[in-house]
C-alpha cells in the first residue's frame, strides 16, 4: 500500500517565483527593433488615461513619504554575478511611452520609489532591493526584521545599507509573514544559521510555514517554473516595449536561497507574544494570499502589518504560473475581521508597496478591497448559477464604479477576468457542461482541421492580417494559435501572432499579462530558452525539506509506459538520519513508505542526505553515484540502473506558444 499522502502545499508557489529570475541568467532578449503600438492601441490607451487622474498626488505622496536614501549600483554574488539592479529601471520615468498602458506605467512609476522609508516612530522599510519589502521594527537591543525577501543577496544588501544609515544594531528576531519565498528566500542574508543557533535568535512564522514553504516546490517546480519565465518576464528586456514592472514590484531578484526553520509558530486564530520588548498580536490568515499566513498589530505603536493579505493591487485569486485557486470569500472574510483589527492603526504597512496613513484611509483601503473580493465572488457566483461559463462572465462582469475607480485596487497583478475565472473553477472546475467540451481533441490535432476547414494556411493568414488591421487582435491571435499549432515553422503566421501578442501587452493594465503577452512573442521569434530549471542555488533550501516530498517528485516522474509490466523493489537508506525508505514499482506505479530495509529487494542504496540532493538537483549523475564515498550500493546494481532509468528527468525549457 502506498504511503503517499495528500498534503496541503503552496497555493502559490516559492519556486516558480524564484525561477523566472535564476532563469534571468539566461542572456534577455531583444524585441523586434519596429515594434509599436498601432492606432487601436494608442486610442485604447488614450482613453485610459482620460479615465482617472492617475497622476494620483496622494499615493505618489505616500510612496515618497518617509524617505532616507536610495541604493546605486548592483548587488552581485560570490562568483559576480549581478543578482539586483538598482538601475535596471531608471528608464520609468515621466509620461506613459506608447507601448505601456497609462495605468500600469503609474503602477511602475509608484513601485519605481525604492530605497530606505521611515514609516513611523520606530518602523522603518527597504523597498526596491526585490520584489518584496523587509520591515525594521525597533525592539529593545536590536532589530525585528520582518520577511527576508528572494535571496541570500539582496538581503543581505538590504541590511547593510539600512545599518549604514540608521544604526548598526544586531538582529533581535525574525518574523516570516508567510509562506512564499520571496518573504523568506533571503533568511540567510539577515543572519547566519550558525548565529541564528547560537544567538538562539526567535525565528517567528505562522503555523505550517515550513511544510508549505518547501513542499511544492519539488512537484510542480518545473512546469510552474517555465511558466512563471511568462509571468516575471524574465527573458525580456528592461525597456518601454518589455519588462517595467511586475504589479506587485519591480522584479525577482536571483541568487541563493535559504530558510531559517521557525523557533516558534502562531497557531492559534489570535496569539499575543512579546518580541524583544515590543508587544505583537498576530492574526492567522491562513488561506488567503498565502496558505500559511499572519498579519499582526503593534498596539504600542498603533501600526498594522498586513503582510501580503493586503496590496496596492487586485491580488491574484489564482497566478497565471499555476497554482491551486484561492477561496475569495474566506480571504474577504479575513480582510472584513481586520478592519475590527486595525481599528486604531494610524499606519497600514504591508509586505509590497508602500504604507497608507490615517485611519480613515486605512479603512477604505481593506474596506475596498474586501468588497472587491466579495463582489467577484458573489457575482460570479449569481451568473454561474444563471448558466454562464466562466468566459462569459469575464466578458461581460464589470466592478462598481465605487470599486473601478479607486486606483489602488486596479488590476495590476491580479485581474477580474481571470479572477471571476478562479471562482468559477473553485466551485465548478474546469468543464463547463458542454458535452462536446467533455472529450475535445488536443490542440495540435484541431489546429490542423479548423486550418483546412479555413480553405489552407494562407486564407486563415488573411483573415488574422485583416482582423490585425481591423484591431481585433484576440481574434487574429485565436485564428493564428491554430496556424502555429498546425504549421509551427511558418513564419508568416508566427510572427503575426507575436505582433498580435505584442499590441495586446501594450493595452495591457496587469503586469503579469502584460508579460505573458511580450514573452510569447519573443518565444515565437527566438524559441523557448536554451536551459531549464536549476535548483542548485535552492540547496540551502531544500536541506529542511522532507525527505517524502522528493520520493512523491520521483514518483510523479515515473515514465508509466516504460514500466508497464516491471517490479522492482528498491531499499533507500539514509546512513546520516538513520531513516530507510521502500520503493516499489507496481502495476507502473511508484509507491513508497518509510519502512525497515526489505529483504527481497533487488537492490538496497545507502546514501547521505547531502548526495541524495545533490542527485535531485541534477549535480550528481550515475557515475557520482557509482563512486562516490558517500553511497553503498548492494544487491544487483543492473536492476538499480533499470529503476532510475524509468524517471523522466524534464529540461524545463519546453514552448508555451507551439508544440
Amino acid at each position: 500500500m502506498s504511503a503517499r499522502k495528500s498534503h496541503n502545499r503552496s497555493a502559490d508557489l516559492l519556486l516558480p517565483l524564484l525561477v523566472a529570475a535564476l532563469l534571468a541568467a539566461c542572456s534577455r532578449n531583444e524585441i523586434a527593433a519596429d515594434a509599436q503600438a498601432t492606432p487601436t492601441v494608442l486610442a485604447a490607451n488614450a482613453a485610459v488615461a482620460k479615465a482617472a487622474d492617475l497622476s494620483d498626488p496622494a499615493s505618489f505622496a505616500d510612496a515618497r513619504r518617509g524617505f532616507i536614501a536610495a541604493p546605486k549600483g548592483q548587488v552581485r554574488d560570490a562568483e559576480g554575478v549581478v543578482v539586483w539592479d538598482y538601475d535596471a529601471f531608471a528608464f520609468v520615468k515621466g509620461a506613459a511611452p506608447a507601448t505601456v498602458n497609462p495605468s500600469l506605467w503609474r503602477q511602475a512609476l509608484l513601485n519605481n520609489q525604492i530605497g530606505l522609508f521611515k514609516v513611523s516612530e520606530r518602523i522603518w522599510q527597504l523597498r526596491g532591493f526585490d520584489l518584496a519589502n523587509i520591515t525594521l521594527i525597533e525592539g529593545k537591543t536590536g532589530w525585528i526584521v520582518v520577511d527576508a525577501l528572494t535571496s541570500r543577496e539582496t538581503a543581505a544588501a538590504a541590511m547593510l545599507f539600512a545599518r549604514q544609515h540608521i544604526g548598526d544594531k544586531p538582529v533581535s528576531a525574525l518574523i516570516f509573514t508567510h509562506s512564499h519565498v520571496d518573504h523568506f528566500g533571503g533568511a540567510l542574508g539577515i543572519i547566519s544559521a550558525e548565529e541564528a543557533k547560537s544567538r538562539q535568535l526567535p525565528v517567528i512564522a505562522p503555523a505550517g510555514f515550513i511544510e508549505e514553504a518547501t513542499s511544492e516546490n519539488v512537484l510542480m517546480g518545473i512546469a510552474m517554473g517555465r511558466r512563471s519565465m511568462y509571468m516575471y518576464g524574465s527573458r525580456l528586456p528592461r525597456d518601454a516595449n518589455g519588462l517595467i514592472d511586475t504589479g506587485l514590484g519591480k522584479a525577482v531578484a536571483f541568487g541563493s536561497v535559504g530558510i531559517l526553520p521557525p523557533t516558534l509558530l502562531i497557531k492559534k486564530a489570535e496569539q499575543e507574544l512579546l518580541i524583544d520588548g515590543l508587544r505583537f498580536v498576530f492574526h492567522n490568515v491562513g488561506g488567503s494570499e498565502a496558505p500559511a499566513e499572519f498579519t499582526f498589530y503593534l498596539p504600542e505603536l498603533k501600526a498594522f502589518g498586513g503582510a501580503e493579505m493586503m496590496s496596492q493591487t487586485l491580488h491574484n485569486l489564482y497566478t497565471l504560473r499555476g497554482a491551486k485557486i484561492r477561496d475569495a470569500s474566506k480571504w474577504a472574510g479575513f480582510l472584513d475581521a481586520a478592519l475590527a483589527q486595525s481599528a486604531d492603526a494610524e499606519v497600514l504597512f504591508n509586505q509590497h508597496h508602500w504604507p497608507v496613513w490615517g485611519q480613515a484611509r486605512i479603512r477604505e483601503s481593506i474596506t475596498k478591497q474586501r468588497d472587491t473580493f466579495s463582489y467577484i465572488h458573489d457575482q460570479t457566483v449569481r451568473l454561474m448559477n444563471a448558466g454562464l461559463s466562466a468566459s462569459e462572465i469575464a466578458e461581460q462582469l464589470q466592478l462598481p464604479d465605487s470599486l473601478q475607480s479607486y486606483l489602488n485596487n486596479r488590476g495590476y497583478y491580479g485581474t477580474l477576468s481571470h479572477n471571476i475565472k478562479a471562482v468559477y473553477q473553485f466551485y465548478l472546475g474546469w468543464f463547463d457542461a458542454h458535452p462536446s467540451n467533455l472529450d475535445s481533441l488536443p490542440p495540435v490535432d484541431a489546429a490542423k482541421r479548423y486550418v483546412e476547414l479555413a480553405g489552407g494556411m494562407d486564407k486563415i493568414i488573411a483573415a488574422a492580417q485583416k482582423a490585425f488591421d481591423a484591431g481585433e487582435f484576440r481574434w487574429s491571435a485565436e485564428l493564428l494559435k491554430h496556424a502555429v499549432y498546425a504549421e509551427p515553422k511558418n513564419k508568416t503566421a508566427s510572427e503575426l501572432l507575436a505582433r498580435s501578442f505584442e499590441q495586446m501587452g501594450y493595452m495591457a493594465e496587469s503586469a503579469p499579462w502584460r508579460n505573458f503577452y511580450l514573452s510569447g512573442a519573443l518565444e515565437l521569434r527566438q524559441g523557448p530558452p536554451d536551459k531549464g530549471l536549476s535548483r542548485e542555488k535552492m540547496l540551502d533550501m531544500l536541506q529542511h525539506t522532507p525527505i517524502e516530498r522528493f520520493l512523491e517528485a520521483m514518483a510523479a516522474s515515473l515514465n508509466g509506459k516504460k514500466a508497464a509490466g516491471l517490479n522492482l523493489k528498491i531499499n533507500l537508506i539514509f546512513s546520516d538520519l538513520g531513516e530507510s525508505y521502500v520503493l516499489q514499482i507496481e502495476n507502473a506505479v511508484l509507491h513508497f513508505r518509510q519502512a525497515p530495509e526489505a529483504p527481497d529487494a533487488n537492490a538496497s542504496l545507502t546514501l547521505t542526505k547531502a548526495f541524495f540532493l545533490r542527485m535531485m538537483t541534477g549535480s550528481a549523475g550515475a557515475k557520482d553515484l557509482l563512486l562516490s564515498d558517500q553511497t553503498r550500493i548492494e544487491g544487483s546494481r543492473i536492476d538499480l540502473g533499470r529503476f532510475f532509468s524509468l524517471l523522466d528527468q524534464a529540461p524545463g525549457n519546453f514552448p508555451l506558444v507551439t508544440r
